[in-house]
């Protein structure tokens, strides 16, 4: 599949984005017009560089309102596509995107509209180019990309075609599958974006709120499979509008694009697969062929688990003393770095020593933070090989001779992710590394890890939805707000189908995040599981363990809501332990106080409870703000 992306996705100069995208791995660029104006680059100095850097360039766009006007506006909008065809000649294009007319100043009318495209059409073969024409979600009367490919079959002439444009389909809900019906040759330029679904208008939307592949909630993979039945075999393009990318860093976002690509191209593939498997269950021998070629990643299957969490802090006391509070016991120092191992039955918790300096992964006074986790996988290899393929960075990971050797990446929150080779169970192999020596087996409790709660920038938030979903087979579920003294937090769970694996990504406030929008500045956490969590308390503060203190108020409110047994209640306030409840089950836990910028949780499902005690969440917010002000009692 032919990759490519529109300009106008990118920040920085016309320059800094064609080398960010040549350095992501696109194949074209879309230039957008207002990309060139801006420019001090010369249409031939531009040619020129894209093509020492391997990039074709595919469409030059927009080029806006030219169809359904009066007669008088004709020749002007002629006269504009003539210098904009001239200006094509000298960048090296074939292709320009016509988009459907939005003036008030314009006529309804087919006929006219034809009669006024076939002209374009004439004139753009005069100049050796290509017309793609799009319909707008919000064109006046075109808006339906069915109603546009019937207008260019009537003019019927060699250099008018289709755009089809993904968000312009999918937030109108048009049918997709008429698509595969139409002529390839008249299907000239692919243009792909997601979006959440919201209720807005769609110019509004489209103009903000369009992400890449993957990241929202766009049936893409449909929408693709159409496109390549119907024979096309062009660009694949990515057009976004988004705020945030384009205040992001620009090679960040090339690479953030080209993974989606990626990620969309293996989508495809697998829907085509899927659908043009026969009924019978054969080997689908007989399958078709398409023009389009599509590549697919190495298979993975979802992480069977958490197999440890790592948190890393130049001063480690702090950490080691809650834990032990917890009950987790100390499994020992790794032989040969300077690394710890505590564990509560199958839940292990590596804490180590940051090196001092720049390279020490928390920021600079801010204490402990998650480094690291790892995961319980099929084949750590055949899935380093899948995360490296949709360009997640290596992290290598020094090892000696009888040590584990892990298959590592980073995420684009910095979290160093770990490719395990788990044992049936439960038990791991590397654990043998600690404690001098020592025979190590699970200690006593049937702990795991339930879910770990990340932190993510406000500019690479979209990035780890898309990095989690496509690198470890991650579902995304529906995204919540949880309101907090410092603004609404957006919470997005992404798990596998089994629940082995939750890891919950929350988009911290800005007025809690540092300039560069490092994540370590926000609380993150470790949630715990166990069988009872009433004991497990007990016994926590029987140790000195400090609780996240909850307000009284909060348990008169949960006895309003529940009316739960007058002692229960009691033990519940005695032990600042959080309750929940839906029509599946119950939910029980309680939070430490932060160390630094890490916290942990114990949990208790009862049931089959799924959530996370949502409802308490924003009690968990206001304390923890509260302590952050040195005033418990604010």
């Amino acid at each position: 599949m032919r990759t490519g992306i529109a300009t106008v996705c990118l920040s920085g100069t016309l320059k800094e984005k064609m080398r960010a995208c040549a350095t992501a791995g696109f194949d074209g660029i879309e230039i957008f017009e207002q990309d060139l104006v801006t420019s001090a680059l010369a249409p031939e100095e531009i040619r020129t560089i894209a093509g020492d850097l391997g990039l074709t360039l595919d469409l030059y766009q927009p080029f806006r309102d030219f169809d359904s006007v009066p007669e008088n506006l004709l020749a002007a909008n002629l006269r504009r596509a003539a210098a904009k065809f001239r200006l094509m000649s000298r960048l090296g294009m074939d292709t320009i995107l016509a988009c459907t007319n939005v003036g008030t100043a314009s006529i309804d009318s087919d006929d006219l509209r034809m009669e006024q495209l076939g002209r374009l059409a004439e004139l753009a073969g005069d100049h050796g180019v290509k017309v793609a024409y799009e319909a707008l979600a919000w064109g006046k009367y075109v808006n339906d990309y069915e109603h546009a490919h019937r207008l260019v079959e009537a003019v019927n002439h060699p250099n008018l075609g289709t755009c089809l444009d993904s968000f312009h389909i999918l937030s109108r809900n048009w049918d997709t599958a008429p698509i595969a019906a139409m002529t390839p040759e008249k299907i000239f330029f692919v243009q792909v974006a997601d979006a959440p679904k919201l209720a807005m208008d769609v110019l509004s939307w489209s103009r903000h709120y369009r992400v890449f592949p993957g990241e929202g909630q766009f049936d893409l993979a449909t929408f693709m499979g159409h496109v390549v039945r119907a024979g096309y075999s062009g660009p694949v393009s990515l057009e976004i509008f988004n705020d945030v990318f384009r205040q992001a860093d620009v090679g960040r976002t090339a690479m953030d694009g080209m993974r989606s690509l990626i990620w969309l191209e293996e989508q495809t593939a697998k829907q085509l697969q899927d659908a043009d498997t026969p009924a019978d269950g054969g080997t689908g021998a007989g399958r078709r062929r398409y023009p389009m070629e599509l590549a697919t990643l190495p298979q993975v299957a979802q992480p069977a688990g958490y197999n440890f969490a790592e948190v890393r802090a130049a001063d480690t006391a702090g950490l080691e003393k809650v834990l032990d509070q917890l009950g987790f016991e100390f499994n020992g120092r790794h032989r040969t770095k300077n690394v710890q191992l505590w564990t509560m039955g199958h839940a292990r918790v590596i804490i180590s020593q940051a090196v001092p300096g720049p390279a020490a992964a928390p920021a600079a006074g801010s204490g402990p933070a998650i480094a690291a986790l790892g995961f319980d996988v099929d084949s750590p290899a055949i899935a380093a090989a899948r995360a490296q393929q949709l360009k997640a960075p290596a992290v290598p990971r020094k090892s000696q001779a009888n040590e584990e050797v892990f298959q590592g990446f980073a995420a684009p929150d910095s979290t160093e992710i770990f490719l395990c080779q788990g044992n049936p169970d439960g038990t791991a192999a590397w654990t043998h590394e600690f404690g001098e020596g020592l025979e190590l087996t699970a200690t006593a409790g049937s702990a795991v890890i339930d879910h770990v709660n990340l932190a993510q920038p406000w500019q690479h938030f979209d990035e780890a939805v898309l990095f989690y979903t496509s690198a470890l087979a991650l579902q995304p579920q529906p995204f919540a707000e949880v309101p907090s003294p410092t603004g609404l937090v957006r919470s997005q769970v992404m798990l596998t189908a089994d629940r082995s694996v939750r890891l919950v990504l929350n988009l911290a406030p800005l007025a809690q995040q540092d300039g560069d929008g490092s994540r370590k500045t926000y609380q993150e956490h470790i949630a715990f599981a166990v069988q009872d969590l009433v004991a497990t308390a007990r016994a926590a503060r029987d140790r000195g363990l400090e609780f996240l203190q909850i307000p009284a108020n909060y348990y008169e409110d949960l006895d309003a809501r529940f009316g739960l047994d007058p002692t229960f209640l009691a033990t519940l306030q005695d032990l600042n332990l959080l309750y929940d409840r839906d029509a599946d089950g119950e939910f029980l836990h309680f939070y430490t106080a932060t160390v630094g910028n890490v916290f942990f949780e114990m949990v208790e499902r009862r049931g089959s409870y799924d959530g996370y005690g949502a409802p308490n969440a924003p009690v968990r917010h206001a304390v923890q703000y509260s302590h952050r002000q040195s005033d418990p009692r604010a």
